[in-house]
């Protein structure tokens, strides 16, 4: 916009100076004919000075177009799911990209959460009553439901990802919070945040991050995994019929 703004005033400025010299060109038809050659020479010297101010734009023009061309940085969440999480999580990894694709999440978002959940196991049970791979509560099942059916499993809770998520305007460290300690938790300050939740996140942020960020190992989810995850993986893993 700038610069349209001043070519604008180039071309009011210099069009007065082009009618004065037309008009003393106009009168110089009664002058004899090496006057009009002089005239004429004139005209030709100022042409050339003035070419080179309009070639001189050509740079400009072709640089703004470089500049608008530079390539975006590819979108994460086209891709399938990062080689950090554990091989029963991996099990997975064409039905996590379906699931992400229906619910217009990043895979490696869902994948973190059924890494925390149940490391992939779809029989988990967790003392509270959660159910199967993303540890849905029975309450948000209907009554037909088999809430141990991956894809209706998978359904119910990313459904609730996504408003988690929305409500967090997109930050999936609040959305994680969300899912884990309830929507409500995600404007509250964090220390009043139950503790559950505060290690879900101190966890569940770093392993997401390590994901989306291409790393091939993660040391947030080794440290999730010696600390909460041997017994719940290796169920997973006899689950699923792993060598």
């Amino acid at each position: 916009m700038p610069r349209a703004r001043s070519t604008k005033k180039i071309r009011q400025t210099a069009a007065p100076q082009y009618e004065e010299q037309g008009s003393g060109c106009l009168s110089g038809f009664t002058i004899v004919p090496l006057a009009v050659i002089i005239i004429s020479a004139a005209l030709a010297s100022l042409a050339w000075k003035t070419n080179p101010i309009v070639s001189n734009q050509a740079p400009v023009v072709v640089s703004t177009v470089a500049v608008l061309s530079v390539d975006v940085p590819p979108d994460s969440t086209s891709t399938g799911i990062s080689p950090i999480f554990r091989e029963e999580v991996r099990y997975w990894a064409d039905s996590i990209v379906e699931w992400a694709a229906a619910s217009s999440l990043n895979p490696n978002l869902v994948a973190t959460i059924m890494q925390i959940e149940s490391c992939g196991d779809p029989r988990a049970v967790s003392s509270a009553g959660a159910m199967g791979l993303f540890q849905v509560m029975p309450f948000h099942f209907h009554a037909t439901d088999n809430p141990y059916n991956p894809n209706t499993n998978a359904a119910r809770g990313l459904d609730y990802l996504t408003r988690s998520l929305a409500t967090a305007n997109g930050d999936a460290r609040l959305a994680m919070a969300g899912y884990n300690g309830g929507i409500g938790v995600i404007p509250r300050a964090e220390w009043a945040w139950p503790a559950q939740t505060k290690r879900y996140v101190q966890y569940g942020a770093p392993i997401y991050y390590d994901a989306v960020n291409g790393l091939e190992t993660s040391d947030a989810l080794n440290d999730w995994y010696s600390s909460y995850g041997v017994s719940l993986c290796r169920q997973a893993h006899q689950r699923l019929g792993l060598p």
